[in-house]
């Protein structure tokens, strides 16, 4: 049985944020994503320190999937390089079997 993961991502903006996540959840490829305003991010980018305001983008997936989440997410985000960090979880059997049918796995 496929095993639930969370993939971390973030945004510039609401904009951004909800067309991936809309593309995201309409192809089956997330349950669901929770999008967390209120960040700033200090970062490292092409050998200066940037700051910028973000959104968080916590998406709630199976690890079968985990590729094509990755490239989603690659192919609709407005940033040239956006952040997708794999995080493993473990839920309950409801959780689960939610996440599971959401997403056909």
């Amino acid at each position: 049985m496929d095993e639930p993961l969370f993939v971390y991502t973030t945004f510039p903006d609401e904009a951004a944020a909800g067309a991936v996540s809309r593309v995201l959840v309409e192809r089956g490829l997330a349950a669901c994503v929770n999008l967390i305003p209120g960040m700033r991010s200090v970062y490292a980018w092409q050998g200066a320190i940037e700051e910028a305001h973000e959104l968080i983008g916590l998406v709630k997936t199976r690890k079968g999937l985990a590729e094509q989440v990755a490239a989603a997410i690659r192919e609709h985000h407005p940033y040239d390089t956006p952040v997708v960090f794999f995080l493993s979880v473990g839920a309950d059997g409801p959780t689960t079997e939610w996440l599971l049918g959401a997403t056909g796995g």
